[in-house]
């Protein structure tokens, strides 16, 4: 990794075997990364940056005004999400088998743990009833989509990521989501699906993925935009197409 200063920017760019350049710009703190290809000239990656001048300071900007996400003790009270709705946790201490419960109807997500349980221990078991939930959701979203976007994903998986709400391995159809998605609205995550399942025709955030996500999802810009202003985490950022 090589620091270097462009435009009155402090840049981290590493070199990957790629073959077009990517500008993150990372939570909280506003952090510029470029990552471009081996023997690109640096004269090209200074331009490219020079070109999102904009771009950057408007990111950076909405970093900056975001409210830095809250650690969770995962204690009674606090405000955990599920499909876009905030609900109450409840700790309760039990003898039985460790559970989650949504209670819709009082607004409340009941964590049944042994009374001396760690917080390390409840966050666990919410972790996993979350993951749960969002692997029961989404094959009947890509039965729904896969048919309407003329692929098929061969595999697919949940798993935490830093940066990322989804991910497509083209050669392999293999799609990972983000489980954060199990916090966002439903919306949000039939919008990840979708945009992988396009990434099966089109590779690059290009003119033709965005014409096909204009012809299989004409609202996809609400939704993307819906997303854009949830933060993943410390580690979060955002990405110039």
């Amino acid at each position: 990794m090589t620091h270097l200063e462009i435009g009155g920017f402090q840049i981290e760019l590493v070199r990957k075997n790629i073959r077009t350049l990517r500008l993150t710009v990372y939570a909280p703190d506003g952090k510029v990364r470029v990552a471009a290809p081996m023997r690109m000239p640096a004269s090209t990656i200074e331009d490219f940056i020079i070109a999102r001048q904009v771009w950057i300071l408007k990111h950076q900007a909405k970093f900056a005004a975001r409210e830095r996400p809250v650690a969770h003790a995962y204690v009674s009270g606090e405000t955990h999400f599920y499909q876009g709705q905030g609900y109450e946790l409840q700790v309760l201490a039990t003898t039985g088998r460790a559970r989650v419960a949504l209670r819709e109807e009082l607004g409340q997500l009941e964590l049944h743990l042994p009374a001396e349980s760690t917080a390390a221990q409840r966050q666990q078991h919410l972790v996993c009833w979350y993951r749960a939930q969002l692997k029961e959701q989404v094959p009947a979203l890509l039965a729904k989509w896969e048919p309407v976007v003329g692929k098929q994903a061969t595999t697919w998986g949940v798993k935490q990521m830093k940066t990322r709400w989804g991910t497509c391995n083209i050669q392999a159809k293999r799609i990972w989501l983000n489980l954060e998605l199990i916090k966002c609205p439903p919306r949000c995550l039939e919008y990840v699906v979708v945009h992988e399942l396009v990434h099966l025709h089109e590779r690059y955030h290009n003119a033709r993925f965005w014409g096909f996500m204009d012809q299989f999802m004409p609202d996809w810009r609400t939704h993307k935009a819906e997303l854009s202003q949830i933060t993943l985490g410390p580690a979060a950022g955002a990405d110039a197409d």
